[in-house]
């Protein structure tokens, strides 16, 4: 018997509310994989340290959640493709001893929105411009999308990202400060929460703008995975919006972290019914 087993695991500051370690060690458990997934908690003054002992335990990856997608980059060897162009991490993988991060946010949020409709020549709402609000932001613009406004509180971090917009994609990109109530246009096809308001614990914030600019030909979804239904998400509903939660962006993203980690495919049904039974 082999009793050491693989080791992943995420690092975050504010860590208890994250279900990615129930999901993932769900489906090792489903593939009977030799693999343990450890949630820690990582303030960001520690997150070299938590890199470094990342590689002295020989771990083969890791996830990064909020506040260290941007900020972790620094402390790899190198970034894949799609990481680089983003300017943010969620997945570093072990490749010939160095730790390479990639990028699953996106493309788990992209193949949860096209469930719903194609972005292809469609204009789009972000709010937001920190870690998610990018890897979204790059991946909706990559599969066509025709415009996009990124709404952002602070300046030169919005504008930093609609600039990346602009110059690597072919879709126009706006930035707007979010210095009073948004008022989202009425020609929207999608609306994205890609911040933390409304996350558990703070379940009755609510994105300053006028949900009476919701239309029921808009597509609204939100990252936050816990509640699954959000202020926004039942705003959305209320007004007849068809509505993606955050459950599509983790499963598919926890999917293919464990295809860079391991090199196999599981089932995102087992992780979805995971999710469900937590929350």
């Amino acid at each position: 018997m082999d009793f050491r087993s693989e080791l992943v695991g995420s690092f975050s500051t504010g860590s208890n509310d994250n279900p990615t370690v129930e999901i993932i060690e769900a489906a090792f458990r489903h593939h009977n994989m030799n693999y343990r997934y450890i949630n820690c908690e990582v303030l960001p003054k520690d997150l070299k340290a938590a890199v470094d002992g990342a590689r002295a335990m020989g771990w083969v990856g890791f996830n990064c959640s909020i506040p260290h997608k941007v900020e972790v980059i620094q402390h790899l060897d190198g970034l894949g493709e799609s990481a680089a162009v983003i300017g943010a991490v969620n997945c570093a993988v072990l490749r010939e001893g160095k730790f390479i991060g990639e990028n699953t946010d996106g493309k788990g949020f992209l193949a949860s929105l096209q469930t719903a409709i194609d972005p292809k020549d469609k204009e789009v709402v972000i709010f937001g411009a920190g870690g998610a609000a990018r890897a979204v932001a790059v991946e909706v613009a990559l599969a066509g999308a025709c415009c996009i406004t990124i709404v952002n509180r602070d300046e030169k971090r919005g504008k930093e990202l609609a600039d990346l917009l602009n110059e690597k994609t072919k879709t126009k990109t706006e930035f707007v400060q979010w210095s009073q109530t948004f008022q989202i246009p009425p020609s929207t096809h999608v609306v994205v929460n890609a911040t933390s308001m409304g996350m558990h614990p703070n379940v009755t914030q609510k994105l300053d703008f006028s949900v009476d600019t919701l239309l029921s030909h808009m597509v609204v979804a939100d990252v936050v995975v816990n509640p699954p239904q959000t202020v926004l998400i039942k705003d959305a509903t209320a007004k007849g919006c068809k509505v993606l939660n955050g459950f599509g962006m983790i499963v598919n993203q926890g999917v293919l972290s464990v295809k860079y980690w391991t090199g196999k495919d599981v089932s995102p049904d087992v992780m979805r019914e995971r999710l469900l039974e937590l929350l």
